[in-house]
């Protein structure tokens, strides 16, 4: 099974400049009032609306700790936190903020996780 979140943007020119640019995202399917767009196997849609949806929370997950802190050198300005390790969840990670305000998180598990899923291509 496959799925998209979708979310409402006010700016969609600055949304897709943020997560193409910024996040390292692609183009997977733009449509009229939508864009989908893909990082490895996570796929988000962004729909013109009146109002930006905010009450969300979208992790980005990494391979390891340089990535993580590659990325927070990228996020510095809208950053909430430098990257730390957290204990109860065994990962080491960081929140931002993207143009509209939605929270952000970018992570890296620091114990053995299943992650064939960065090989598939869709």
């Amino acid at each position: 099974m496959a799925g998209i979140v979708f979310f409402k943007t006010e700016n969609m020119e600055k949304i897709k400049e943020f997560y193409i640019q910024t996040m390292e995202m692609e183009i997977w399917l733009e449509q009229k009032n939508c864009v989908i767009l893909r990082h490895e196997n996570m796929l988000i849609g962004f729909c013109k609306g009146k109002k930006p949806c905010k009450e969300s929370l979208i992790t980005f997950f990494y391979k390891g700790r340089n990535e993580i802190d590659a990325i927070h050198e990228k996020l510095k300005i809208t950053a909430v936190n430098e990257p730390l390790f957290n204990k109860d969840y065994n990962i080491y990670h960081f929140y931002a903020k993207d143009p509209e305000e939605r929270d952000i998180e970018i992570q890296c598990f620091c114990h053995c996780v299943d992650t064939e899923f960065f090989k598939s291509g869709f």
